[in-house]
């Protein structure tokens, strides 16, 4: 079926260029990281009580009774979900905080949907797969190691203080991967790729880290693309 999806806005050119200059100046880098995991505010954050919207200028317009989901690659089963397969899946309700690149941050931010965790269970990866790649109904991409995603903090969410999230907020699902930038956790998800090689997403190839550890502050490229190495057994993740 061709995607129909309709995307308002216009790419914000100006704004790319100005976050690949970041990425080249190493702007907000503080190089405090030495005891950075003993404090709840990695380095270079500040906290914020609302959850300001950042895109590249462009929101795909997704209803429930349109979105899909589509979980492929390298899995021993494949799922393709519409909105409804998705909620009668079991749901999980995490607390977690959430660290932006542009160094907001936002404390104990309350979530509902599918765990990443089910998710692996149900589509079983191949002991070849090493990475997930998240694809966006606006053709955005970011990637992972399998074993980010098979946290037991990680989420495929819909709702968040106890309402849908909204549109400019990634909705109706969103990933949340609460212990990376905010950019690793895609929003408008579409579908969900295994891999066994490494595949750098929109802001990867433009000067982002590969990584994204907030309290390694890891904002920006500082290297090669690490070689990938082969990844466990998803039953040794559990």
């Amino acid at each position: 079926m061709a995607d129909e999806t309709k995307v308002e806005g216009e790419i914000k050119e100006k704004l790319i260029k100005s976050k690949e200059k970041w990425a080249q100046d190493g702007r907000l880098l503080t190089g405090k990281t030495d005891e950075a995991r003993e404090n709840r505010l990695p380095p270079g954050q500040r906290l914020v009580e609302n959850w300001p919207v950042l895109d590249l200028g462009v929101q795909p317009v997704i209803d429930a009774a349109s979105w899909q989901l589509t979980v492929d690659g390298l899995v021993a089963e494949t799922i393709q979900w519409s909105f409804d397969d998705f909620m009668a899946q079991p749901q999980s309700e995490f607390v977690s905080d959430m660290h932006c690149v542009t160094q907001w941050s936002r404390y104990d931010n309350r979530w509902v949907g599918v765990s990443a965790r089910d998710i692996l269970n149900l589509v079983r990866p191949l002991h070849k797969a090493n990475h997930v790649i998240f694809h966006s109904f606006d053709g955005y991409t970011t990637n992972v190691k399998l074993s980010v995603f098979a946290d037991d903090d990680v989420l495929l969410a819909h709702t968040w203080e106890g309402k849908p999230i909204t549109r400019e907020h990634g909705g109706p699902v969103r990933v949340i991967i609460p212990k990376w930038y905010l950019w690793k956790s895609a929003k408008w998800l579409k579908r969900i790729e295994f891999v066994d090689e490494d595949q750098p997403g929109f802001w990867e190839v433009r000067g982002y880290h590969n990584e994204g550890d907030p309290w390694k502050e890891e904002r920006y490229s500082n290297g090669p693309v690490e070689e990938t190495v082969p990844g466990p057994d998803w039953d040794t993740l559990k």
